[in-house]
């Protein structure tokens, strides 16, 4: 089975961000193109490994109409990273205050959430230390250059392995919450046990 082609365009849009990793290579965080990265977009998190993601079973269709509808959002953006000119990671930011998660905690000002789905690995699934640049790319991009105080992040109590990344990655452990259920015209979204986790950016960025 042939794999999914590139979006086309990559090359010619502008990032949010660019950073040059020792070791790892260039990463870009790009704007998501709703209907451009549908392709790409649709089979990251149609897998089974993405069920957390809350997307399994969409069609495609779906899943651009989705994204379409999120681009007309002020407070929630979705991008595509790439790593050398190939799609990496969907990473989606929120404002908290303006999000169901924001029901669920203090909100405090200069908070940003964020989602983050890697890319699958390949045949041998192996890429060490493929997490821990990209995450520390995305900390750069939010709390450095978008001057963010706290990166906050809500994955389902059942994703030991997320937590457990986060974790490893300096993020502090908050409260277990319950996300109440979204259902709006384009999205629909079941209610939530999360386990909430924070990185601060003196914690990131010491001194």
């Amino acid at each position: 089975m042939s794999e999914p082609r590139t979006p086309e365009g990559l090359a010619a849009r502008t990032p949010v961000h660019e950073q040059a990793v020792d070791g790892f290579g260039t990463v870009r965080v790009l704007p998501l193109d709703a209907h451009a990265d549908a392709d790409v977009v649709h089979r990251w998190v149609s897998g089974e490994r993405a069920a957390f993601w809350g997307m399994n079973g969409l069609t495609r269709a779906q899943v651009e109409e989705i994204y379409a509808h999120l681009d007309t959002l002020d407070t929630h953006h979705a991008f595509l990273v790439e790593r050398d000119g190939e799609p990496a990671a969907l990473l989606q930011t929120y404002e908290p205050a303006a999000d169901r998660v924001g029901e669920c905690y203090d909100v405090q000002p200069g908070d940003l959430g964020i989602h983050l789905l890697l890319a699958p690995a390949g045949p041998d699934g192996a890429r060490p230390g493929w997490t821990a640049a990209l995450i520390t790319v995305i900390a750069t991009h939010v709390l450095l250059g978008l001057d963010r105080r706290r990166i906050v992040v809500d994955p389902d109590v059942r994703n030991e392995k997320a937590i457990a990344r986060m974790l490893r990655q300096g993020f502090e452990k908050g409260p277990r919450v319950v996300l109440p259920e979204i259902d709006l015209p384009d999205v629909y979204l079941p209610e939530k046990q999360a386990q909430l986790a924070f990185l601060r950016r003196e914690v990131a960025f010491p001194g």
